[in-house]
C-alpha cells in the first residue's frame, strides 16, 4: 500500500474534515448528543409524531446511541453510523405532513441546541434526508415536496 491508497487517505483526511466542520459550525459530539435527545425528546411528546415512534421503538436508549452516530456521521462525516435508514423506515404510516411535522421539530430543537451555523448545517442536511425518506418509503402519489 502506498502513502496515496485510500483507506490511508481517508484516516488522515476524514479527522481533518471533522475538525473544520467543527470549527465551522460548533457542531460537537457533545452537541449533537444534546440535538438528538432533545429533539426526540419533543418527538415522544408531539400529538402527530409519538404514536408512530413509540408503536415501532420498543428500547429508547439504543435507538439514540444509532442517531448519536447518524448525526456525527452525517453533520461531522465521523464515519459512526453504519446502518441503512430506507429499510428502517419502510412500512411507516407517514405522509409528507409527517415529515414536515418531523422538520418543525428539527428545526425548533437545532435552534435552540446549535450555533446559527451549526443549526444552518444539520437542518439542510434533515431536509435533504426526510425529502429522500418520504420518495424512499412510498408516500409518492403525493406531490415531491419543495423545501424552503
Amino acid at each position: 500500500m502506498n502513502d496515496t491508497s485510500p483507506r490511508i487517505i481517508a484516516s488522515t483526511v476524514r479527522p481533518r474534515l471533522t475538525a473544520e466542520i467543527m470549527e465551522q459550525t460548533g457542531l460537537s459530539e457533545d452537541v449533537l448528543q444534546e440535538l438528538v435527545h432533545s429533539f426526540y425528546g419533543k418527538v415522544r411528546r408531539d400529538i402527530v409524531l409519538a404514536p408512530i415512534f413509540e408503536a415501532r421503538i420498543k428500547d429508547w436508549p439504543p435507538h439514540l446511541g444509532r442517531m448519536c452516530a447518524f448525526w456525527s456521521s452525517v453533520a461531522l462525516m465521523t464515519g459512526r453510523y453504519s446502518g441503512a435508514p430506507v429499510p428502517a423506515h419502510l412500512g411507516l404510516p407517514v405522509k409528507w405532513s409527517h415529515f414536515e411535522r418531523w422538520l418543525a421539530l428539527f428545526r425548533e430543537t437545532a435552534e435552540e441546541v446549535c450555533s446559527p451555523a451549526g443549526a444552518t448545517l444539520v437542518v439542510e442536511k434533515a431536509e435533504r434526508i426526510a425529502r429522500s425518506l418520504h420518495v424512499a418509503i412510498g408516500d409518492v402519489a403525493a406531490k415531491v415536496p419543495t423545501l424552503r
